[in-house]
């Protein structure tokens, strides 16, 4: 029988189980077949470590499901050389190649297992919303209450000292939550992540105390501007509400310590058994001047 090098390897599979045949010529297209089967079962395997690893990486949403979908594809096309690659070993009677492709289909299933759970957090993204969220509508809420604040100030002429040194603590304590989002963003832990809370609670309480204490210092005619503040100081507290709940998600960071640490060991079990499993094939043939 030829082997036609132009179908794929499951194609191939397919009509020479179809065959039947048992002849030497059959027995080597076979052979053929399942050393192409092994090195498109390697190809996707690797295909999906890949993709599932800039899928974790990825620094948009569009990014991380696209490369999601990428590795979910290829974890796919390993199935389907596990199916075309059985049948042929067993007509072939390579029991110990049988054997290291279990093997591979054991160690794979554990990996895909995991890969599924990092590929959940990854496409959710939730540190970089989180990160997003703190650089634009954070900021735009900051830079609000800021913006309040100083028309405050512009606007009195008695204790203007006061006023000033009193808005200026309140517009501190702002910036310094700004600055505690980012590494609650990054942390990996929840206790520090609460402990971060804790004083980003303490400074909004030192904010609030602030505008509270421009009450008796500011006139009647800038009232408005004093309640324009305290609205903008909501409006920040909203958004950094919204930070922490994506923050505390931490997706990114989870399915990023996944890849890092279980998936590593996950991955060279299943190349060892690949790489047996393809030189087992290379091997076999007609040393001496037989079948094996």
């Amino acid at each position: 029988m030829k082997v036609s090098h132009g179908l794929p390897a499951v194609a191939l599979a397919a009509s020479l189980v179809a065959a039947g045949c048992g002849d030497v010529n059959g027995a080597l297209a076979r052979l053929a077949a399942a050393r192409q089967a092994a090195a498109d079962l390697q190809l996707a395997f690797t295909r999906a470590v890949d993709a599932s690893n800039r899928a974790v990486m990825a620094e948009t949403d569009a990014e991380s499901v696209r490369d999601a979908q990428d590795a979910i594809a290829a974890r796919q096309a390993a199935h389907r050389d596990i199916d075309a690659l059985r049948p042929l070993l067993d007509q072939l009677g390579y029991t110990d190649e049988k054997r290291m492709l279990d093997q591979f289909a054991g160690r794979f299933a554990a990996y895909e297992t995991l890969d599924g759970q990092i590929l959940d957090l990854a496409v959710e993204n939730t540190n970089l919303k989180a990160q997003r969220l703190s650089f634009d509508a954070g900021e735009a809420a900051a830079g609000a209450f800021r913006d309040a604040v100083q028309a405050l100030t512009a606007a009195q002429t008695r204790d203007a000292w006061r006023v000033r040194a009193t808005a200026a603590t309140a517009l501190a304590a702002i910036r310094e939550i700004q600055v505690l989002q980012g590494p609650h963003i990054a942390a990996a832990e929840d206790a520090s992540m609460t402990r971060f809370e804790t004083s980003m609670q303490a400074e909004e309480t030192m904010a609030r105390g602030a505008l509270g204490d421009l009450a008796p210092l500011v006139d009647a005619a800038s009232r408005p501007k004093l309640t324009a503040a305290a609205n903008a100081l909501d409006r920040f507290v909203s958004v950094n509400a919204q930070i922490i709940t994506l923050s505390r998600r931490n997706t990114n960071v989870r399915s990023l310590a996944l890849s890092l640490n279980q998936k590593q060991q996950l991955i060279p079990p299943c190349d060892q058994s690949l790489r047996e499993l393809r030189d087992a094939l290379a091997h076999r043939g007609y040393p001496k001047g037989r079948w094996e």
